[in-house]
């Protein structure tokens, strides 16, 4: 029956809640929406992307997500419709204990530009919590001579609920003997008092049964019991009264082990052991309390025997009783309250959520790198917390709300310069002495392809002999890109261009793409050839890719691959026939001359000429370097009438060629007319 009734209290108050629910805008992207605790799964939150100015049909390309911070994972939008709906039931009570304010933070991205909003779901209290009582049974032992108006304190019942859910009135069942009083103890707890209405008689009755009723404000409203029985005593009559019923103390959090919080003193009227008065923490004082103070039986005093802990637990009540020693023991009661403050010791706590890892190096100022959220467990000055990162960096933190902040680029980044930064970021509280705590965000810059590749020098130059083996490796160029991966992967190619007779470059020389190394594709003949110049291109493999140029400068070497081309010896009058020698020619007379051209260059085509027998050569010789042939002395009748000459002629090559030249020589009394 319980459970039905709290099922319909639960319906009751959604559909009125959900019927008022409203959406409104608090301060610069911020929309905050209300929501009774308890709602099932799909029900409407609000019209998030409308409330925000978002169009709905942008929120997929945008990328639209949500994060929660810290509190589960209770909400979803639905990106077709832009509203935001229950994902799971929010229990307030476990998400906010007893806090008066409970709400949820959201926080919307969204890309393109990018952008944060702030969402508040503010989740409001059901009466779904009824009042409890510590204990199902109190046992209470009241002596028969305890006067009217006796006061018994008792511990209340606790209501989870907030507000007027969690405002409570006690009844106690109809008896002629007691009554309840309600007091009230400033902001602290209420005192709950049986107060006898007339004297007890055990003789008449020894033990009475009433039964104690909280009901909590709540529409429909909840209730909880506890059975008082109640033993009447006979005998002492006098019980210990202190002499206040409320004791104020205010503690730092940091108070030692074995600090004296209070010395209570009660009086008894009684004499002997009937004024003996021994001091103990009532039933009422829960293990919580019991953990961090001892009382001192005989003395009363209360010291510190745990660790205070402002941000566990900020007041403790302490409920005393005083005991005499007679032999039906009376008691008196008290009341210790203890303020905890506050003092610094909890560091600042940081969250870092990364968005945009790694950062592009063509990222723009503005990018948002990281979400940061801080917060410090500790209470006014000691829990504002100041967030900062170290100066010279191109990041920027920016306040976002609350206790939220955002990384973002404050200026261009260059991957090839520096390829990553770790950031400290530093969370710092305001108490005296302040606390802190660093956390540090490594963030990566990738690579564009923004580097063409480059070669170390503008020309390369290389000398090859001509007649080189088809296929030689004839030199290597290398060209380096400072980016990354696919952007610095180089490959070669040969620019294109035609040589000589419309015969292209390509014809000549390859390039292997990916080493870099040229490699002749034929012999080359220097008589052909003697220079080729052409260009090597790097390309890289980015997207769109980059390229460079380097001039490769061929010389090709000649080699003595040619022998001397010779022509008969004459006097260039052009006859065939053999040269005529008259014989009154005198020594150094010049009777013919053999001609000869070597195709090679340099000491390779530089001629020497000599007789190839020289005993044969009679009264002529050759010039070393004309080839002129000429007498050596006086011609006589006796050198014959004709003479044969093989001229032999060879170049300065290593190793050299040559080449032979045969003349006729007719020695004449005198040239005839007209020869």
């Amino acid at each position: 029956m319980a459970l039905l009734r709290r099922d319909a209290l639960v319906t009751g108050q959604l559909l009125r809640l959900v019927l008022l629910h409203t959406a409104w805008e608090v301060g610069s992207g911020q929309v905050r929406y209300s929501l009774p605790e308890e709602s099932k799964h799909g029900t409407f939150v609000g019209r998030l992307a409308q409330d925000l100015g978002l169009e709905v049909s942008e929120l997929v390309s945008r990328m639209f997500r949500m994060v929660s911070k810290g509190r589960g994972d209770y909400f979803e939008v639905n990106l077709q419709s832009g509203v935001l709906f229950v994902k799971s039931p929010v229990d307030r009570e476990e998400v906010c204990g007893q806090s008066p304010l409970c709400a949820i933070d959201l926080e919307v991205i969204v890309d393109k530009p990018l952008r944060i909003f702030h969402v508040e779901v503010e989740i409001q209290d059901i009466n779904d919590n009824a009042p409890v009582f510590p204990v199902n049974e109190k046992y209470l032992s009241i002596a028969e001579s305890r006067l009217p108006d006796s006061r018994f304190p008792l511990e209340g019942a606790f209501d989870a609920d907030i507000g007027t859910n969690s405002l409570l009135t006690y009844k106690l069942s109809p008896n002629e003997y007691f009554t309840l009083d309600l007091q009230k103890n400033d902001e602290h707890n209420d005192g709950l008092v049986l107060v006898l209405k007339k004297p007890l008689d055990r003789e008449e009755t020894h033990v009475h049964y009433l039964l104690l009723t909280a009901t909590d404000g709540g529409k429909p409203e909840l209730t909880g019991t506890v059975q008082l029985v109640i033993t009447v005593l006979d005998a002492n009559d006098n019980a210990p009264v202190f002499n206040q019923s409320v004791y104020k103390i205010q503690l730092f959090e940091n108070a030692a082990n074995g600090t004296l919080v209070i010395e209570l003193n009660a009086t008894d009227l009684d004499e002997g052991i009937n004024k003996d008065i021994s001091y103990s923490f009532s039933s009422f004082v829960p293990l919580s309390g019991r953990d961090v103070f001892t009382i001192e039986p005989n003395t009363g005093e209360i010291r510190i025997k745990g660790q205070l802990d402002f941000e566990k637990n900020k007041v403790y009540d302490l409920q005393i009783q005083a005991d005499d020693k007679g032999n039906l023991p009376l008691s008196g009661h008290c009341k210790v309250l203890i303020d905890v403050l506050d003092v610094n010791d909890n560091t600042p706590e940081l969250v870092v959520t990364s968005l945009s890892l790694p950062v592009p190096e063509d990222a723009p100022p503005g990018t948002v790198v990281a979400l940061i959220s801080v917060s410090d467990r500790d209470s006014g000055d000691n829990g504002k917390v100041t967030c900062s990162i170290p100066p010279d960096l191109p990041f920027q933190l920016v306040s976002t709300f609350k206790n939220y902040h955002s990384l973002v680029l404050a200026e261009a980044v260059d991957r090839e310069r520096v390829s990553e930064y770790k950031i400290l970021v530093t969370a710092r509280d305001e108490g005296a002495p302040s606390l802190s705590a660093s956390s540090s965000i490594l963030v990566p810059i990738a690579d564009v392809n923004d580097n063409a590749p480059a070669f170390p020098q503008p020309v390369y130059t290389v000398f090859v002999k001509e007649n080189n083996r088809p296929g030689a490796h004839l030199l290597s160029v290398s060209a380096s890109d400072p980016d990354l991966r696919e952007n610095a992967f180089v490959s070669y190619s040969v620019v294109e261009r035609s040589v000589g007779e419309q015969q292209p470059v390509s014809s000549y020389i390859s390039v292997h793409s990916e080493s870099g190394h040229i490699y002749g594709l034929q012999p080359f003949d220097y008589e052909e050839l003697q220079v080729l110049q052409f260009q090597v291109s790097a390309r890289d493999a980015g997207f769109p890719s980059l390229c460079g140029n380097v001039t490769v400068q061929l010389f090709v070497l000649d080699e003595n691959d040619n022998a001397p081309a010779v022509s008969a010896p004459g006097s260039g009058r052009g006859s065939p026939g053999p040269e005529l020698v008259p014989l009154s020619a005198g020594a150094g007379h010049v009777v013919g001359k053999v001609r000869a051209v070597d195709a090679d260059s340099g000491y390779n085509a530089w001629l020497r000429y000599e007789v190839q027998e020289a005993r044969a050569a009679g009264p002529f010789r050759v010039g070393v370097y004309s080839g002129e042939i000429s007498t050596t002395r006086a011609l006589e009748e006796s050198d014959g009438p004709s003479q044969r000459l093989v001229i032999l002629v060879k170049d300065h090559g290593e190793p050299a060629l040559s080449a032979t030249a045969t003349g006729s020589l007719s020695l004449v009394e005198r040239p005839q007319a007209g020869e």
